[in-house]
């Protein structure tokens, strides 16, 4: 069972779908100790940094416990932004903390505009399970105003007027910055790849 984090930051119903498309076992825990029973956990989200506010202490502390068995989480998009320390879109507010660095706004131009919205080229970094199956230069869909560091845990990269971590993972913690339930076969497979850390 995987376990889909619904904390009120957009619509769960395409990460649903497409997880069932691949024959995954979704289920939206009401409370953290709902948990105990998830293979994995993934954390979907859009809109404001502000959101995860609502995932306070006592899911904190439960999703901490199921990765401290070693059981894989995915971050899309908001959700991979919350794996860092925090955002200069809500700076008052921590993240999760499991990868260091800070996410900030992309810098836009008369060229650049911001949101980053449409299909975009992933540029593969280094092997990594996540990826597995997925080859350098595929496409998948964005939307986003707000972008992750690159760090060692950059895995692939993107580019929208600078460069920025497009997927990270460390061990069994992973992010996305695009939407794979929305980026075709591609991101289908991506899905695949973190079911499969799930065992």
């Amino acid at each position: 069972m995987i376990a889909l984090i619904d904390y009120q930051a957009g619509n769960l119903t395409s990460v649903k779908k497409a997880l069932t498309t691949i024959g995954a076992d979704v289920f939206v825990p009401e409370g953290p100790e709902a948990l105990r029973d998830a293979r994995g956990i993934i954390v979907p989200g859009v809109g404001h940094f502000g959101a995860t506010r609502a995932l306070d202490g006592v899911w904190i502390e439960g999703i901490l416990e199921r990765i401290g068995e070693g059981r894989p989480l995915l971050g899309i998009c908001l959700g991979m932004h919350w794996l860092f320390e925090g955002s200069d879109e809500a700076p008052d507010l921590p993240g999760l903390g499991l990868l260091s660095g800070q996410c900030r706004r992309l810098v836009s131009s008369e060229a650049i505009k911001i949101p980053h919205v449409g299909w975009n080229t992933l540029s593969l970094q280094r092997d990594a399970s996540i990826l597995e199956g997925v080859a350098d230069q595929s496409q998948v869909y964005f939307t986003h105003s707000y972008v992750a560091p690159l760090t060692s845990e950059t895995v692939a990269m993107a580019e929208h007027g600078e460069p920025f971590s497009a997927v990270v993972q460390r061990a069994n913690i992973a992010g996305v910055q695009f939407h794979p339930e929305k980026s075709g076969e591609v991101g289908l497979q991506i899905l695949r790849n973190f079911i499969q850390l799930a065992g």
